[in-house]
């Protein structure tokens, strides 16, 4: 339970940090971000199969590049349905899913990259 709080807790400043360098996106306050966190677990846990399983075929005739524009969607559709977070167009949210993942593995690897001490 505590990785699990830690992973939201983090995923929830990554997306303050991404809002903050992507223009077209907003966040209103923390609690929006912290909820923003929450629907986006929800969304790639339920939406985000559901979508690469329909857009198959697609997927593979594009080597693997339209799991992009499904993070996009992803990502546009936990803005649709988070309030106090908007996402302005396709674009922002195309380059705010991969510098979402970008934050997010630094923010992982800064906090859980522990070297081993000899």
């Amino acid at each position: 339970m505590p990785q699990f709080i830690t992973t939201w807790l983090i995923t929830a400043i990554a997306l303050l940090i991404t809002a903050y360098i992507v223009p077209g996106l907003t966040i209103n306050s923390i609690p929006a971000s912290i909820i923003g966190a929450a629907v986006f677990g929800i969304v790639n846990a339920i939406v985000k199969p559901i979508l690469i399983l329909l857009t198959l075929p697609l997927t593979i005739l594009s080597l693997g590049l339209f799991l992009l524009a499904i993070n996009a969607i992803c990502f546009g559709l936990v803005g649709y349905l988070t309030t106090g977070f908007t996402v302005s167009g396709f674009f922002p949210a195309l380059f705010g899913s991969i510098v979402l993942s970008l934050v997010s593995s630094l923010i992982h690897w800064l906090f859980f990259n522990n070297p081993v001490e000899e």
